[in-house]
């Protein structure tokens, strides 16, 4: 019980975006507290799609499992995600169902904005299916594009079809008020801050 909430109080200090880049965890310790979240989760209830809803900001990464094993280590040491760049997602539940809705992934570096959408769904065992089937580019506001990519009308048609191993997915192992944390389909770890909000 001790060490979960050491982990925890580790990965409230790496997420909080008040903290000078010198008062941060290392990489290192944050890697360790997120396996022993994950690790922690297994064998638990299973979280509900309400949990996910908001806005959240990245803010600690590590590589696939394809980069580490070029890398020729168990698992890289992870990074902070740069305080000139901006990623966020955003969860937007079906009113109609309990566990679909939409999902968005935008990326802001100065007057450029980047964002991705498309539906959702939470399944068994904390994972949380999507895909990304429209795009918005703007540059200083102004719509560069906004439309379907890579046959984005068909893909989010079949979207509810498919089955768990032909889709992209998040298994989320952390869900809390101001943070969430989840493996991704490749393998890496990731940690999010709830926009707007101090740790």
């Amino acid at each position: 019980m001790t060490t979960m909430f050491n982990n925890k109080l580790v990965l409230h200090d790496a997420a909080n975006v008040t903290n000078k880049s010198s008062d941060l965890p290392t990489p290192s310790l944050v890697v360790k507290s997120l396996l022993e979240a994950e690790k922690a989760k297994k064998g638990e209830e299973n979280y509900s799609l309400s949990d996910l809803i908001g806005e959240w900001n990245l803010r600690f990464v590590t590589g696939t499992k394809k980069t580490r094993k070029k890398a020729g280590i168990v698992l890289g040491a992870g990074k902070y995600i740069p305080q000139l760049v901006k990623i966020k997602i955003e969860y937007e539940g079906d009113r109609e169902t309990l566990n679909t809705g939409r999902v968005r992934n935008s990326v802001s570096l100065a007057f450029l904005n980047l964002s991705l959408t498309g539906p959702m769904k939470l399944i068994k065992n904390n994972i949380l299916a999507f895909d990304f089937t429209t795009m918005t580019f703007s540059v200083f506001g102004w719509k560069v594009y906004d439309g379907y990519i890579r046959n984005g009308a068909t893909k989010e048609a079949q979207f509810y079809h498919k089955k768990i191993p032909q889709q992209v997915f998040f298994h989320y192992f952390l869900i809390e008020k101001n943070l969430i944390a989840a493996r991704g389909k490749g393998g890496g770890l990731a940690l999010w801050s709830r926009e707007n909000n101090v740790q």
